[in-house]
């Protein structure tokens, strides 16, 4: 048995398998192999702030507690919603974490998880985004030199397609393929002028468009799909367990439901494998 805080299973792409690792403080296991096997979770009641390392009797913006949300620039509004970053204002919560994270090159993005979506994340996160939001498909579209960028590019976008993943619908199974090469072109062609305005404010060696990027398919370690997708807590129950059946996004799949792990980020849980 293991013990210590939860964290978003760590990820990576392997000839188009989605392999997973399940994380705690000072424990790492590969997930994938476990298929089929038993694995009981046991909350001990306790959360622990990541930041200042202190108990929390409830989370905030994955895994803070209260104060530590309302002063770390990663828990801002801005993270939701990009277009608001206010950097360039002087106002942000950690200048240096801002230009670490938000003044760094940044993808535009089209993903099929149950239909399709637009979403951004940093250069170096394609493909870790793409198997954490459970797409089976992925194509980036724009590469953009900050995050604020993408976020203008993004709302833009979000107009004629969502922004936001159904996850009910992705848990269900797998979506039919999508041509996202073809989304995009629809979609470069009805935002043309719009983007065209936000390549003139920012200039062309901000914003670029991306015409030949392939379509990356993902498949994910799945037995069974849910036949209702159920959600399951920690903060109702502190003991679940049974059959592992499969894994999606930052999702777990039990005979009696699915657990979103990353939702339950600094809980401390006992795992019994």
């Amino acid at each position: 048995m293991n013990k210590g805080r939860l964290w978003k299973m760590p990820v990576k792409l392997d000839e188009g398998k989605a392999l997973y690792k399940l994380k705690l403080d000072h424990f790492e296991t590969e997930l994938n192999q476990l298929l089929g096997n038993k694995i009981k979770f046991s909350f001990t009641g306790e959360i622990i702030c990541p930041s200042c390392q202190k108990k929390t009797k409830k989370s905030y913006s994955g895994g803070f507690c209260f104060p530590c949300s309302q002063k770390l620039a990663c828990c801002d509004i801005c993270i939701v919603k990009p277009e608001m970053c206010h950097f360039s204002k002087g106002t942000c919560r950690e200048p240096d974490w801002g230009e670490k994270n938000c003044m760094i090159p940044h993808y535009v993005y089209l993903s099929n998880t149950s239909a399709v979506k637009v979403g951004i994340t940093r250069q170096k996160q394609l493909i870790t985004r793409w198997i954490d939001q459970g797409a089976t498909q992925g194509l980036p579209i724009l590469e953009v030199q900050t995050r604020y960028i993408s976020g203008r590019v993004e709302k833009v976008i979000s107009e004629l397609v969502s922004d936001k993943t159904n996850w009910r619908e992705m848990l269900k199974g797998t979506p039919n393929d999508l041509d996202l090469s073809h989304q995009r072109d629809t979609l470069f062609d009805s935002c043309g002028e719009e983007l065209d305005e936000l390549e003139s404010e920012f200039g062309e060696e901000n914003v670029t468009f991306l015409e030949n990027e392939l379509t990356t398919s993902i498949s994910y370690p799945v037995l069974e799909y849910p036949k209702k997708v159920a959600s399951l807590s920690f903060d109702k129950t502190s003991v679940i367990e049974g059959e592992l059946l499969g894994i999606k996004g930052q999702y777990l799949f039990f005979p009696q439901g699915v657990l979103n792990i990353r939702k339950f980020t600094s809980y401390v849980v006992e795992i019994d494998i």
